[in-house]
C-alpha cells in the first residue's frame, strides 16, 4: 500500500468538487513532486471514471479520489422549504424555477457505486468528507490496496476515524476554504486554530497527519509540518492556477481589492463552508438552514445563472486567498513545498 510519508514535496491539492479540481490539476501537482485529488463530490460514478482515466492518461499513477459520506440524519423538508420561501423573489430576479421541498430529499450522492469504482480501479488515496465511512467500507477500500484517509476538524472525530482502521487523517482547521467536514452538519463548525488542532491529534492518535485550512506561503506550510503532520493540502492557493477549473467570476473575485473578508455561512449549500462575502451572502445567511444536500439543490439553479456574477456564486476560499496567483499548479506546489 501506498504511503504519503514517500511524497517527494509534501504538499498534497485539496480535492475541490464543483468545477475547481480538474485531472489537469491532478497531473500538474503529481508532477511537481506532490500528490493531486480528484473531487468525486456531485459527479456520477461514469463522470469519475472519466477523471480517473484522464489522470492515468496523463502518466500519473499515484493520486487520490475524495468521496463525500451521505447524511445521517434525514432532510427537514419544513426547514428547506422556510429557506425556499426566503430565496422565492430572488429565484424570480433571474428567472429560475426553484424544485419545491417536496422535491428536495436525501441523496447519497452514488456512495455506494463509488466505493465499488475505487475497489475496482484500486485508487492509491481515498480519502472522504462530511463524515466517517463505517468499518466495513474502510476494510473493503484496503483489501483493494487503497490507503484510506478521513477529514476530521475535531480530535474526537480523529480518534473516531483511527477507530473505523483509517490509514491517515486530512486534519482541517477554520482557515480552510469551501466547506469544513463536521460530521454532524447541524454543528457550528469549531474554531480551534490548526496549530493546536494538528497537536490536539496528535496527542491522541498516532496515523499520520496532512494538515489543511490557510496553508497559503511556504512559511506558514514548513511551520505547520514542523509540528508533526506529514503534508500540507492546499486548495485556495490553486484556484488561479491554469490548470484549475475555476469559473471566470469566481477567480477574478480572489484577486479584487474591494473583496478583503471571508466567511463561513450555509447559504448556499446547508453545510458550513468558508466564502469570500458576497450580497447572497449578505442577502440570506441568516436565513439559511442546515439541511445539506437539499438546500445544496435547491440552490443550484440559482448559482448556474448568476454563473458570471460574483456575488451570486458561491466564492469558496479560505484565509490565505490572496496568496493565489496565475501561474502552473506545478509551480505553486513547489513553492509550498
Amino acid at each position: 500500500m501506498v504511503d504519503l510519508r514517500d511524497l517527494a514535496v509534501p504538499v498534497v491539492a485539496a480535492p475541490m468538487a464543483g468545477g475547481p479540481t480538474t485531472p489537469e490539476l491532478v497531473v500538474a501537482t503529481n508532477n511537481a513532486g506532490g500528490m493531486g485529488q480528484l473531487a468525486a463530490g456531485y459527479l456520477t460514478p461514469e463522470r469519475v471514471a472519466s477523471d480517473i482515466a484522464a489522470v492515468r492518461a496523463g502518466g500519473v499513477e499515484t493520486f487520490g479520489v475524495n468521496i463525500f459520506v451521505p447524511e445521517a440524519e434525514p432532510v427537514d423538508r419544513e426547514a428547506v422549504a422556510r429557506y425556499r420561501d426566503h430565496i422565492l423573489e430572488y429565484a424570480a430576479s433571474l428567472g429560475v424555477d426553484l424544485p419545491t421541498a417536496d422535491e428536495l430529499g436525501d441523496d447519497d450522492d452514488h456512495f455506494d457505486a463509488k466505493i465499488a469504482l475505487m475497489c475496482d480501479e484500486r485508487i492509491p488515496f481515498v480519502s472522504f468528507a462530511f463524515g466517517c465511512p463505517s468499518p466495513d467500507v474502510v476494510s473493503e477500500l484496503r483489501r483493494h490496496g487503497c490507503s484510506v484517509g478521513v477529514t476530521v476538524t475535531t480530535a474526537d472525530d480523529a480518534v473516531l476515524a483511527a477507530g473505523t482502521g483509517a490509514d491517515w487523517l486530512c486534519v482541517q482547521g477554520p482557515d480552510a476554504g469551501g466547506h469544513r467536514s463536521v460530521f454532524d452538519r447541524r454543528t457550528e463548525p469549531p474554531t480551534q486554530p490548526l496549530n493546536d488542532l494538528v497537536r490536539a491529534v496528535r496527542a491522541r492518535v498516532e496515523l499520520p497527519m496532512v494538515a489543511a485550512g490557510g496553508v497559503a506561503t511556504p512559511e506558514r506550510a514548513d511551520r505547520v509540518r514542523s509540528l508533526g503532520p506529514v503534508a500540507v493540502q492546499v486548495g485556495t492557493v490553486l484556484l488561479r492556477t491554469h490548470e484549475a477549473g475555476t469559473k471566470p467570476a469566481h477567480a477574478s473575485a480572489l484577486a479584487d481589492a474591494a473583496r478583503t473578508e471571508t466567511v463561513v455561512t450555509r447559504a448556499f449549500s446547508g453545510r458550513p463552508a468558508r466564502a469570500l462575502r458576497n450580497r447572497f451572502i449578505d442577502r440570506f445567511d441568516g436565513a439559511a438552514v442546515a439541511e445539506y444536500p437539499a438546500v445544496n439543490t435547491l440552490t443550484g439553479g440559482l448559482r448556474r445563472a448568476a454563473a458570471a456574477d460574483p456575488d451570486g456564486i458561491n466564492l469558496w476560499a479560505g484565509t490565505g486567498f490572496r496568496e493565489a496567483v496565475v501561474e502552473s499548479a506545478s509551480d505553486t506546489v513547489r513553492r509550498l513545498g
